[in-house]
């Protein structure tokens, strides 16, 4: 029996991993990204990476989940705000042609949606919407057991979807999108603003704890756009199942108690007695499977 291996390409790290057909990982690597090196340099080292960890092993098929934008029926990574430079890297035709076997590319967030459908919290159920929510907002639509892609790669993109046009922007974001409200990024802005100093959505719902009320009240707003987010997807493709991960959503009560409530006010009445948020089950984890995955759709 071969092995599969998933890659998962962060702006900070790169993870490397063998995964069962249980979707248990057997092995993982870890190093850092270094994408200012440029994309041959890190390519280069996540191909060392997958010789190691699959040595006298038959590859069966490599995944590669990594930041968007991306073109996953070409196999190209665009130009990721997170890998500065990397503008349209063919980067499947690199792991194709040095180890001669099925090779997909997708979005992290698809990735991970993947993984939760077939192995977690979405394990069952026949379509499985994951939602990450940590220094951005993205998503993953999983319909039986594959992920929608859309034609040009961009479906699940959820963190720009606009709620608020004359709202707060970032980046290369719509003014007043989704992510701009309810991301851990966004958290930190608001505790800047607030509190005049640095801190992470950590350190906002660790005041929350403690009754503070400045930072209770950048943890309803980021909640009160996530619920509107959750709506919006809701009336559009309303399926089985909401997963949620992302560090952010590691708060517990602080969040979830709040985010099922509001949510409710923005459904059709039908609907608050169906609606199912999941927590995510598999945590870190999720990329490097999710990925392995990628091949066997």
């Amino acid at each position: 029996m071969g092995v599969h291996i998933g890659i998962d390409l962060g702006g900070t790290n790169v993870r490397v991993a063998s995964v069962t057909e249980n979707g248990e990982v057997e092995e993982i690597m870890q190093e850092a990204t270094e994408a200012e090196q440029g994309s041959r340099y890190t390519i280069e080292k996540m191909i060392r990476m997958v010789e190691s960890i699959s040595e006298g092993k038959e590859i069966e098929g490599i995944g590669i989940g990594a930041p968007g934008p991306l073109d996953p029926t070409r196999g190209v990574i665009l130009d990721p705000p997170n890998l500065p430079g990397w503008d349209e890297v063919p980067i499947v035709k690199h792991f194709a042609d040095h180890f001669d076997v099925p090779v997909q590319l997708n979005n992290d967030a698809n990735a991970a949606a993947l993984a939760e459908a077939r192995f977690g919290s979405g394990e069952g159920y026949e379509s499985v919407f994951y939602i990450t929510v940590s220094t951005g907002v993205g998503g993953g639509l999983v319909l039986n057991g594959k992920v929608l892609n859309g034609v040009q790669g961009y479906a699940g993109e959820i963190g720009n979807m606009i709620l608020n046009p004359h709202g707060y922007q970032y980046s290369n974001l719509n003014k007043g999108a989704l992510e701009s409200y309810s991301s851990g990024t966004a958290m930190a802005e608001r505790f800047h603003e607030h509190f005049g100093s640095y801190g992470g959505a950590e350190d906002v719902f660790s005041l929350v704890s403690q009754g503070d009320e400045k930072a209770q009240r950048i943890v309803d707003e980021a909640i009160e756009y996530l619920a509107m987010g959750i709506a919006n997807i809701t009336h559009i493709v309303n399926p089985d199942v909401f997963v949620l991960g992302g560090g952010v959503m590691n708060a517990g009560e602080l969040i979830w108690v709040p985010l099922r409530d509001r949510l409710e006010d923005y459904l059709y009445p039908g609907l608050v007695p169906h609606i199912n948020l999941k927590p995510a089950a598999l945590s870190g984890e999720a990329g490097v499977i999710g990925a392995a995955l990628l091949p066997q759709q």
